[in-house]
């Protein structure tokens, strides 16, 4: 499995971008960690390759809980990241949280047969949903790649809550069905750039009604039948760097610098199915800055749009920027800041914010309406110390403020202005565990909102980074 991850075969001239790209890679197996490629003797103009990496834990049994938002969540599941050795991945889950309680059998092949095709299929079915998805592709997986392409296939039904001041005040039924086949070229990597065009074409198909035993929203989101060919252009830069101690405790963690930005374009019209015609506009970037000799910010923006009518509908500009400091040998100064600016949303698109996203002070989707926006300011702390060798020990004090702000078709939302939190936090890097998470203990002080809501907000979640 390792050998067919490699970018590079017996033969190949000696390159250490390759190497390096080979381990970012590899480091995206969640079954291996700190992988090393390296030429270790030259001699009669032959080169050693040395490929070494370290098998953690596959096999993750046992009990999950979470709260956050004033809320718990938990189940059980058995997950196999390594299923003989080969590298596929079956997960078997039993969960409830806050909406629902559901069951869910997922398998994932990230490469058929040693090739770079992945499969990934998964069903699920709830107390008030259910579901299945197909997936089937041949990625772009690495920088020279020349070509991908990939089909993928989902259906999805189930009751869709609607909440305020963190409690769910109603509720409707959604069917969605999707599709997309694609197909992409690429020239490859060419002084320092790698340049993707990609057609496909994409159904999606959105249908509400209202919920049996659910309070209905004060409007029921309008059906949407989108059947559309799409062109996708994708640039990535060759610009990238690795770190330790930022989003992850004791890992090396790769970090993209150079500019990646994607624009998609698509038209729906009803000769291919559709409920309207339209222009589906989708554009994101990406880059990242070396700020002296540690500092580092990285920023991201994305935008979403239809055109009908020749007006623009259901638009949505969102954006973060994240800023790292390094204070000392062992903390992390983080400074974070999230927005998102809706026009004329789908009803069943509008934003909401609380302890779930980021405002942990605060109830689940405290706030809702057709904008919000976050800023959060972490001191971390990264410590030696190893939990009975199972779990690096870090911790975190923090301050977020927040709020959401415009209309929403399913009904006001209080405005209780500018929300703001205080809090310290632990947190748990799994080190033996293919996992790759660290889970977060967190207590949280709300400054402001309503009354009704705890002084005292304990949060234990599970999350991919600090």
């Amino acid at each position: 499995m390792i050998e067919s991850q490699l970018l590079f075969r017996k033969g190949d001239r000696v390159s250490h971008r390759l190497f390096a790209e080979t381990e970012r890679n590899l480091r995206e197996q969640r079954y291996i960690r700190e992988p090393s490629v390296r030429a270790v003797r030259c001699h009669d103009g032959i080169a050693d390759v040395e490929v070494t990496v370290r098998e953690v834990w596959t096999t993750n049994p046992g009990f999950s809980f979470a709260r956050n938002g004033g809320a718990n969540s938990g189940g059980i599941k058995l997950q196999e990241l390594n299923v003989l050795g080969l590298g596929k991945q079956l997960t078997f889950e039993l969960s409830q949280d806050v909406d629902r309680s559901y069951y869910t059998i997922h398998w994932r092949d990230p490469g058929i047969r040693g090739s770079r095709w992945i499969t990934d299929v998964a069903v699920r079915e709830g107390s008030d949903n259910q579901g299945w998805s197909v997936m089937a592709e041949l990625p772009f997986y690495a920088l020279d790649s020349r070509w991908s392409t990939g089909l993928a296939l989902q259906k999805d039904e189930g009751v869709d809550p609607v909440y305020r001041l963190g409690e769910r005040v109603a509720g409707y039924e959604r069917q969605a069905d999707f599709a997309e086949v694609r197909y992409g070229r690429s020239d490859g990597l060419l002084n320092g750039w790698s340049r993707r065009t990609t057609l496909g074409f994409r159904r999606e198909h959105t249908s509400f009604e209202i919920a049996p035993d659910e309070v209905a929203p004060d409007m029921l989101p309008e059906d949407r039948l989108l059947d559309y060919p799409f062109l996708r252009l994708e640039a990535v830069q060759d610009d990238f760097d690795t770190t330790q101690n930022r989003d992850q405790i004791s890992r090396t963690e790769d970090q993209q610098f150079g500019l990646h930005y994607v624009l998609e374009a698509g038209w729906s019209t009803p000769a291919l199915g559709a409920d309207r015609d339209g222009l589906l506009l989708h554009a994101a970037a990406s880059r990242g800055w070396r700020l002296g000799r540690d500092n580092t910010m990285f920023a991201d923006a994305t935008l979403t749009t239809r055109f009908e009518g020749g007006s623009p509908v259901d638009g949505l500009l969102s954006g973060s920027l994240r800023y790292y400091r390094p204070t000392g040998a062992s903390g992390v100064f983080f400074a974070g800041v999230s927005a998102g600016i809706g026009h004329e949303l789908d009803a069943d698109h509008e934003l909401t914010i609380g302890g779930d996203t980021g405002l942990r002070g605060y109830p689940l989707r405290y706030q809702a309406g057709s904008g919000t926006a976050l800023v959060t300011l972490e001191q971390r702390f990264f410590s030696k110390f190893r939990l009975w060798q199972l779990a690096d020990v870090g911790a975190a004090v923090f301050f977020d403020m927040g709020r959401a702000w415009g209309g929403s078709p399913m009904g006001p939302s209080e405005n209780l202005g500018l929300l703001k939190d205080v809090g310290f936090g632990l947190r748990l890097g799994t080190s033996r565990s293919a996992l790759g998470n660290v889970v977060h203990i967190d207590v949280a002080f709300p400054l402001d909102g309503d009354r009704s809501i705890d002084s005292v907000q304990l949060l234990v979640q599970t999350k991919r980074s600090f």
